[in-house]
């Protein structure tokens, strides 16, 4: 199971007095539970195409070449680069930062579908590779004490807290 989903359920055309028309591509990604959409045009994803060659052998991109204004080959268009996309997904076991950031995917903790900085002790690919996984997530502030209607006080703040700011005190 993979921690990204996506999807292109649709796309619209652009017309610009500064340039030809063109066509605009909607992105749905599922991350985590999370979803968000981004817009791109064909070029950025020919563009995309071209980086990702440097660092792994992309799947096949739709041609370059097609009749725009023919909303059957648009529809064709969009359902290669929704594959195309999803083909990158499956058959890497690492996503290139690059193909996040096309995504406008900032924050990935899953293992092990990410890239990042690499380690100071060596000059090995597969040792730079790190991945973050979050290791604890607080609801509100855990610095803040319980309020006086809370019925359950936190123990483990209020020892902290106690340990930190009044060592003398003995405990309740």
């Amino acid at each position: 199971m993979h921690p990204i989903r996506l999807s292109i359920p649709s796309f619209r055309s652009e017309n610009s007095s500064m340039e030809k028309g063109f066509t605009v591509f909607k992105i749905d990604i599922l991350v985590n539970g999370r979803l968000h959409s981004v817009e791109k045009r064909y070029s950025e994803f020919h563009n995309l195409h071209k980086m990702l060659k440097k660092s792994i052998k992309p799947p096949e991109i739709p041609s370059k070449h097609v009749r725009n204004w023919v909303p059957k080959v648009l529809e064709q268009r969009r359902q290669g680069l929704e594959l195309y996309l999803q083909t990158v997904i499956m058959e890497n076991e690492v996503l290139p930062k690059i193909f996040l950031d096309f995504l406008n995917i900032r924050h990935f903790p899953s293992v092990p579908k990410t890239e990042s900085c690499g380690s100071f002790d060596t000059e090995s690919m597969e040792s730079s590779k790190l991945s973050h996984q979050p290791v604890m997530v607080y609801l509100r502030d855990p610095y803040l004490l319980p309020s006086a209607h809370d019925t359950f006080s936190n123990v483990v703040i209020e020892g902290v807290v106690h340990g930190v700011f009044y060592p003398d005190l003995q405990p309740r």
